[in-house]
């Protein structure tokens, strides 16, 4: 049977309402179902080289269709994605993770860190001061660049305090989020060849993932991150 994603999200986009979602509960059971099933089985694939993972539930990675809606100017109740988030922290760490997400025409694999707290982008800056040769050849490997291009995210427009403008490493200095994504085609979604497309694809990240890994775990003497 097709995957029915993208044909719901659609349709959820252009009925974005409580009383069209109650009466299509069903419905969304099951796309909710489908998801932790293939979530699950995309667990299974990263664990065999993130094994801190493997004790994880696809219900700890899968993000809730409910929007918070409290700040607000869009009150829409529902988010018009599906999207799920690896990370031995859990959804709501501020260390690295890899990231699933999916929409009809914007779909993305994504991973990093998204805005660390100020003692995490202290840490992720020291680690490039000291290593930034070592994140250089990971941004710059050939498998890499073709799958992600580049880091991604806001920069600063002066370099950042403690760091000179001349700083070998100060493009990356700069950075405040530390992400780098790839599309994702909506054939591979309906196809349902998405599921080994996404795990290939995080392992292609691992090196990016690790290196923002041994940054952040240092804080706080490395309790209460990964």
């Amino acid at each position: 049977m097709d995957n029915q994603y993208l044909k719901f999200l659609e349709t959820l986009s252009q009925n974005n309402n409580k009383t069209w979602m109650d009466a299509n509960r069903d419905w969304y059971l099951k796309i909710r179902e489908s998801l932790l099933a293939d979530v699950e089985i995309i667990l299974q694939g990263i664990s065999q080289w993130e094994p801190e993972l493997s004790s994880f539930k696809a219900k700890d990675c899968v993000f809730r269709q409910n929007r918070d809606v409290r700040f607000s100017t869009n009150k829409d109740p529902y988010k018009t994605n599906l999207a799920a988030y690896f990370s031995v922290g859990g959804k709501k760490s501020s260390g690295p993770g890899y990231y699933l997400h999916i929409q009809p025409g914007q779909s993305f694999i994504a991973g990093g860190i998204w805005m660390p707290p100020a003692d995490v982008l202290k840490k992720i800056r020291q680690e490039i001061d000291y290593s930034g040769k070592e994140l250089q050849a990971i941004l710059n490997g050939s498998e890499f660049k073709k799958t992600f291009g580049g880091m991604e995210g806001e920069t600063l427009k002066t370099s950042p305090k403690g760091y000179e403008s001349d700083h070998p490493y100060i493009d990356l200095l700069r950075f405040k989020s530390f992400i780098v994504s790839t599309p994702l085609e909506d054939s591979k979604i309906s196809d349902g060849s998405f599921r080994n497309h996404t795990v290939e694809i995080f392992r292609q990240m691992k090196p990016f993932h690790d290196f923002l890994k041994k940054a952040a775990e240092d804080v706080e003497d490395g309790e209460g991150l990964l």
